[in-house]
């Protein structure tokens, strides 16, 4: 079966597959991969349509359609489409059509905006667009002896897991299970497949780390999917910050996209046009910034409700549950 419609990682088959095994129930129709989220303890649920394409009358009847025969009280929408003024006309139409209720979410899941480097130009265009703190950390990197390396085996992917969990103890944040982490490895890194990526429509993970005196400080998997590079997982180390190996590994990630003829690197998130120093993820936008990418703002996220009285219901105890897990914390 071929990705036909999709233009993103979330949308593929091959996603799909890999959240089946994590007992998500995934609803492929007419090109939209839609997965069925359970609710607990009752027998609603909830539809996520996560990168899909701009929604039209047609599909959004088709997935109201999906939502009725899965029970669920809404279905949320985020399509992979960059804000500008003609994709913002059509939504705002949609959100005052009177057929369906839109309405804008009151939890987003993925982010709004993003950064994209384009990888057709040349490495001294790359170079000369990159902030000149990121080229001296880059430089800084490799005098240390920075070593960077693709290692797809079981044992480096044993370091990514424990990176993850020194990173998500450190930072404070929440993250998938180990387990979740585990079956996407093994669903979408395909080690015997030999892949035309001009023409691939198979989406394939890359593990990469860095080293520095044979130690993995820095471990990163990242997406091939289409002609573009994503970067959805990095973990790293306390240890030996000074010597800069996130940098160098991100410029090896962008040559390692180029050499593969791919055309785009996401970054797979960003903050807004102005974000606030004090937000937790304002180092990471910086980082990424620093690579002198494109800043994209996408549509938005938007809740299909399909069921009004429970979905009020839903958005109170929504509420309720992230207070209890930030007391928690």
């Amino acid at each position: 079966m071929k990705n036909l419609f999709s233009s993103h990682p979330l949308q593929s088959i091959d996603w799909g597959k890999f959240r089946e095994k994590t007992g998500i129930k995934v609803v492929r129709k007419n090109g939209l991969q839609v997965t069925i989220h359970k609710i607990p303890h009752t027998p609603m649920s909830i539809g996520y349509l996560p990168k899909g394409p701009m929604p039209d009358d047609k599909m959004l009847t088709e997935l109201i359609k999906i939502g009725k025969e899965e029970n669920c009280i809404f279905i949320q929408l985020e399509p992979n489409v960059p804000k500008i003024q003609s994709s913002e006309f059509k939504i705002q139409n949609l959100i005052h059509n009177s057929k369906f209720i839109i309405l804008n979410s009151f939890h987003p899941l993925f982010t709004k905006y993003t950064f994209i480097l384009d990888l057709t130009k040349s490495e001294e265009e790359l170079l000369k667009n990159m902030h000149s703190k990121t080229r001296y950390n880059i430089k800084v990197a490799q005098k240390h002896g920075v070593e960077i390396v693709e290692d797809n085996s079981d044992k480096a992917f044993e370091e990514y897991l424990r990176l993850t969990k020194e990173t998500t103890k450190r930072q404070g944040f929440y993250t998938h299970t180990e387990n979740y982490h585990r079956l996407m490895w093994q669903t979408l890194n395909d080690k015997s497949s030999i892949i035309n990526h001009k023409s691939n429509d198979k989406l394939n993970a890359h593990l990469f780390l860095a080293k520095y005196n044979g130690q993995p400080l820095v471990a990163w998997i990242l997406f091939v999917y289409n002609d573009t590079f994503y970067y959805p997982y990095g973990a790293s180390s306390s240890e030996h910050r000074e010597t800069m190996a996130s940098n160098l590994l991100m410029w090896e990630a962008i040559k390692f996209g180029k050499k593969l003829g791919l055309k785009n690197f996401d970054m797979w998130g960003a903050l807004d046009q102005n974000p606030n120093p004090k937000d937790p993820w304002y180092g990471f936008h910086r980082f990424k910034q620093g690579y002198g990418p494109e800043h994209v703002e996408f549509v938005g996220s938007f809740d299909l409700v399909i069921n009004p009285f429970y979905y009020q219901l839903y958005k109170i105890a929504d509420k309720l549950r992230w207070l209890l897990l930030r007391l928690k914390q």
